[in-house]
């Protein structure tokens, strides 16, 4: 029988072994996700150390680690564009006191109602748009911007790339880049020990020291300089709606991301499960931080969540751990930053978005449930249009829509012997959404004959079907000389 002490032994020495799986994991992600989102390579690294040794001690979900999340990229780099980088920490800082405040209200819970549908589209809609971003930067070159624009710019980027040799260095590093991370998963077991993402950008960036080749390099000003708290001036912005917009988007995706990736991680192991509500105030302690530092935004991140659960992780001292060694890198080594062509990154974050489109998902989707199809595809195609929070309501409203309807049915049948009254039975739900349909059954029915309408199977009778009922019944019964019996019971 194995002792107590023996089998604490043991976790930790798997814990530790995850921990440095988690955190060669990181380093690619964290600076890639920084530099996407048009800020020091240095703050990745630092929501990433938040993501350990703050939200990885607090209770939620144990196995699940935190850090910045590709997901949050366009968001992040739009708001730095409108507002400035200095905003950033006002924004993260209001968003995580958001977070704390909606898990002590024990509203965390709540996220899982949203559908699953317009989580896979707002994913899908983040993908696409990194990746249309992210195209340029391959080429170190700068996006234009939005979604539609990063598109329809994309003729002339691959004109310029064609004309230009530094252009065509870095989209093969960043190609290689690609390669070499969707290979990797096919080698054997033992060959995956090391992450994909940190081989990729270990082999770009020593082929780019080694030939010294002509392309763009992660810019690093030091641990110290990236750390920007925000000022009296920066929380004067608060006024602005746009900002208080922004800090709704914030915590609303941050959150449900969290939580989703928090549900996807239980499925991954047999251990304790995530307290949606504890996990949510663990994510808003963890931003609030970062707020106070000027860093990203933080997520719990599945790529990084599922890797630890993969290499045997038992407690969170992985994820814990695994901030230590982000620290120690962060503080021993960031010169080593300087060294990583900007275009290797791209690569990362390119794959990376592929990742969240639901290719494989999305045709049995369509085959079994085409509504919540169309919802995903619509609420990706807005996102790319319009903006994060906008195509996430879009999303939202038509999920409802799509609900209210398919609740909504309602059958009806007529009964007509020739003679004497037309029976007539309405069952189920007659909301204002089945009104014209229903309207347009009564309305055909023989006018001259009295009209037996059966209301008794409706479990649902709202006010626009009963005025319009009665409505109708009013005017049939000035036009026969037998009024009609009605029976209605909801």
């Amino acid at each position: 029988m194995t002792s107590p002490l023996s089998s604490l032994r043991s976790a930790l020495r798997t814990d530790f072994t995850s921990s440095l799986v988690v955190f060669l994991v990181a380093v690619p992600l964290c600076v890639g996700v920084a530099v996407a989102s048009g800020v020091p390579a240095e703050l990745g690294l630092i929501t990433g150390i938040v993501g350990g040794l703050v939200t990885g001690l607090l209770p939620g979900s144990s196995l699940q680690v935190s850090g910045p999340a590709a997901g949050l990229t366009v968001l992040v780099f739009t708001a730095v564009q409108d507002y400035g980088l200095p905003a950033l920490g006002v924004i993260v800082l209001a968003s995580g006191l958001l977070q704390l405040t909606l898990g002590a209200l024990r509203l965390g819970r709540l996220f899982r109602a949203i559908s699953l549908s317009v989580v896979h589209g707002m994913l899908a809609g983040i993908g696409l748009v990194l990746i249309a971003g992210q195209i340029y930067a391959l080429a170190d070159h700068k996006a234009p911007g939005s979604g539609t624009a990063n598109i329809a710019g994309l003729p002339g980027l691959a004109i310029d790339v064609l004309l230009s040799d530094p252009a065509l260095i870095a989209v093969a590093i960043g190609a290689a880049t690609i390669a070499t991370m969707t290979l990797w998963k096919k080698l054997p077991g033992k060959a995956q020990l090391l992450p994909g993402p940190l081989v990729a950008v270990g082999a770009a960036t020593l082929a780019t020291a080694v030939f010294d080749l002509p392309i763009a390099r992660v810019e690093v000003s030091g641990l110290a300089k990236a750390i920007q708290p925000p000022g009296g001036s920066d929380f004067a912005q608060l006024a602005e709606v746009g900002l208080l917009t922004t800090i709704i988007a914030f915590t609303l995706i941050a959150s449900a991301e969290s939580l989703f990736s928090a549900a996807a991680v239980d499925r991954l192991h047999d251990g304790p499960k995530t307290d949606y509500d504890k996990e949510l105030m663990a994510q808003g302690a963890g931003n609030t931080v970062c707020g106070l530092l000027g860093a990203l935004p933080m997520t719990a991140v599945i790529v990084r969540s599922a890797a630890n659960v993969q290499a045997g992780a038992r407690t969170m001292v992985s994820r814990v751990l695994h901030g230590v060694w982000l620290l120690v890198f962060a503080v021993l080594l960031p010169g080593a930053l300087g060294l990583i062509p900007t275009a290797a990154l791209a690569g990362v974050l390119i794959h990376a978005g592929f990742k969240l489109l639901p290719v494989k998902e999305l045709g049995p989707l369509w085959r079994e449930h085409r509504g919540e199809a169309v919802v995903l595809v619509i609420t990706a195609g807005a996102i790319l249009v319009t903006n994060m929070f906008e195509g996430v309501l879009i999303g939202l409203l038509l999920a409802v829509v799509k609900t209210a309807w398919e609740t909504s049915h309602v059958h009806i049948d007529v009964g007509d012997t020739g003679a004497g009254a037309v029976r007539v039975s309405i069952r189920g739900h007659a909301t204002f959404l089945r009104l014209p349909r229903i309207l347009d059954t009564l309305e055909q029915l023989p006018a001259d004959r009295p009209i037996e309408l059966n209301l008794a199977g409706l479990r649902h009778l709202d006010h626009a079907c009963m005025s319009a009922l009665q409505h109708w019944a009013d005017q049939h019964n000035a036009h026969t000389v037998q009024p009609e019996r009605t029976r209605a019971s909801a």
